[in-house]
This record gives C-alpha cells, structure tokens and sequence, in this order.
C-alpha cells in the first residue's frame, strides 16, 4: 500500500471483476448497435481502457475534458471545457464514461451539453458514486461501487494530478491534501 493511503477501499482484483461485469452487461444492452464510449479525461482514462476490452459490440472511443475541482479537494462549481469531442455524437448512441460522480454538478452540466447536440441515446457509466454528495439529480445507469464520503485516489483517480497509477482505489490520508 502506498505510504500516503489511509487504507485500500476497493482492491485490483474487485475492480477488474466488476469492470467485466460492466463490460458483460453494457455488451448485452446495447448489442448490435454500434457504440460511441466517452471516456471524461483525465481520471476515466484507466477504467475507460479496461472497459472498453470488454465490449463485444462495435464500438468507437474518443474523450472529454472538463474541469471543475483544479488542485482542490472539493468542487469550484465552475465548470470548463479543456477538449472537447472529436467526434460528431448527432444521431449516436452515447455512453458516457467518468471515474466517479460526486455531486454531480461537472456531469450534469456535461450531459446537458452533449445532449443538445442530439444524440440518438445518451447513458452514463461510472466507477465509483457517492451518493451521499449528490447536489444534483443525477443517477448513472451503470456504476461500478457506491462508495462512503472519502476521498478516494488511485486507478485513474487523482489529488494534484498524483496517484492515478495506483491499481487500487484507495481513501486519501488527509496530511497527504493538506500538504499541497
């Protein structure tokens, strides 16, 4: 475990089994039906990548960055568009996919977005969810682990653009964000 971890919330090995299960019933979904995966920058990208090799449907990727956190451990509640898509999303299946919701604010704001372009659907896949801090009314349509109020770091999420390798998701020690 790394030094700055208070303890190990969610292991490697749960998460890659409940990435397969994802991957098996987003595949059962939306079969035969071609699939454009967003993967929201940075903190998806890992679960993203992982996810997307087990799809059995054809499926296309590109990526969204939006910011609303910075070096924080909270929400600015502002939020900005850093890249946008690559892709047209008119007349397309659209699943969204994000590391962890939290309150809800950056994703609301960008499902809103994507959806005034017009796609054909639009769903929502996340990691982790904190339900708990939910200050929107959002609910993903495929989550991986609710989680407690902790913050979280590891497998693609960050503090300070620090720890995103991690191979587990793991709660923060607080005197590792107090330092920044």
């Amino acid at each position: 475990m790394h030094k700055d971890l208070e303890s190990i919330l969610i292991s490697r090995d749960e998460i890659a089994a409940k990435v397969a299960e994802l991957g098996r019933q987003i595949s059962a979904d939306y079969e035969g039906q071609d699939l454009l995966a967003i993967c929201v920058l940075k903190g998806a990208i890992i679960f993203t990548a992982d996810l997307i090799r087990h799809l059995t449907v054809n499926v296309t990727v590109d990526s969204i960055a939006v910011s609303s956190y910075g070096k924080s451990t909270h929400t600015s509640g502002v939020v900005r568009f850093l890249k946008d898509l690559d892709e047209s999303v008119e007349g397309r299946h659209l699943l969204v996919i994000e590391d962890i919701i939290d309150t809800g604010l950056t994703l609301k704001y960008l499902t809103e977005n994507l959806r005034s372009r017009n796609p054909k659907s639009l769903k929502i896949c996340t990691l982790l969810d904190k339900p708990s801090r939910r200050q929107v009314d959002l609910q993903p349509d495929y989550c991986g682990f609710s989680i407690p109020d902790k913050f979280v770091v590891g497998y693609g999420l960050d503090f300070a653009e620090r720890y995103r390798q991690l191979p587990d998701v793991g709660v923060l020690k607080p005197e590792a964000y107090r330092l920044q």
